[in-house]
């Protein structure tokens, strides 16, 4: 797959397949934790491990000093950017994956791609073209085959709650890439920044809420594994990947590797027998995720 490819390629395929390979591991590892932790907690301690991560990355390139400066010009952008990111939308995500089965959970959250297009059209001003509405339909009919698994005539919702956080935390992701549109800082000092911020905003909720105490150290380790590779690794691979790369749409394409192979870790860590649902549900958002950035070869660019 790497052979002949130049160098630059080669180096941002492996930067992207990282980061592929660690969003893979992480609904194995929400799972395992959030039967030691609440979804609070397990937010806090895996923002303060990135944090540290992301710290020690600035410190290592010599802008830790400088990013610290930023926080009086930057302060309102980390304070909603924050609040979005890592904060709430962890939250929800966690909250989300306490309820669902994680086959369920992964697969809903990949519907964040249709959530950012069709939020961008009253935010940003652009227009819905024919292909990403016909995406939409696709995916969320996905949402609906897995939401009732299967159950389509009937419409029983196992865990309709679990569903709503699901869908609602990836609006939240969406509100804040679209948000980052407008942030000048450099991405890995805007991070942390963010996480700064959002460690404030979690502490004072478990300390309101009861849950700085009654820790199991055994979820720990899984905070840990998720603060480091979901929100500090994996990032800087992207972000890596995506520097590099002469061509984005190929690495963009390697996301898609990341549900069928979490699928297989959730299967045989877990011991969740994958349901035909999840299955068909699962290939039709990624059907319309591939229908909405193949829809200009099918000549469905226009806007409606």
């Amino acid at each position: 797959m790497l052979s002949g490819v130049p160098t630059p390629q080669r180096r941002a395929d492996l930067f992207g397949l990282s980061a592929v390979l660690c969003w893979s591991t992480v609904a194995t590892a929400f799972k395992l934790s959030l039967e030691y932790l609440s979804p609070a907690q397990l937010v806090l301690c895996a923002s303060v491990v990135s944090w540290l991560f992301l710290g020690g990355l600035l410190l290592r390139r010599g802008q830790l000093r400088s990013t610290l400066g930023l926080f009086r010009q930057h302060g309102k952008a980390s304070l909603l950017l924050g609040a979005l990111n890592p904060t709430l939308y962890y939250l929800l995500l966690f909250h989300a994956y306490d309820r669902l089965p994680a086959q369920e959970a992964q697969a809903l959250n990949y519907t964040w791609a249709l959530t950012l297009t069709l939020l961008a059209v009253p935010l940003l001003g652009h227009r819905l073209k024919v292909a990403e509405a016909l995406a939409a339909l696709v995916c969320y009919s996905g949402v609906v085959v897995i939401a009732t698994r299967g159950e389509l005539m009937t419409l029983q919702f196992d865990s309709l709650s679990g569903v709503l956080l699901a869908l609602a935390s990836t609006l939240i992701w969406a509100l804040y890439w679209i948000f980052n549109t407008r942030d000048s800082r450099e991405p890995v000092a805007s991070l942390f920044m963010n996480v700064s911020v959002a460690i404030v905003l979690l502490g004072g909720y478990c300390a309101a809420t009861g849950e700085l105490t009654h820790w199991q150290l055994r979820g720990l380790w899984g905070a840990g594994y998720i603060g480091l590779f979901e929100m500090g690794v994996s990032f800087v691979c992207w972000l890596l990947a995506m520097k590099l790369t002469l061509s984005t749409a190929r690495i963009a394409n390697l996301i898609f590797i990341a549900p069928l192979l979490s699928l297989v870790l959730i299967s045989t860590v877990l011991g969740e027998q994958i349901l035909g649902s999840t299955l068909v549900g699962l290939g039709l958002i990624l059907g319309g995720l591939v229908l909405q950035r193949c829809g200009v070869f099918l000549g469905l660019d226009r806007s409606t």
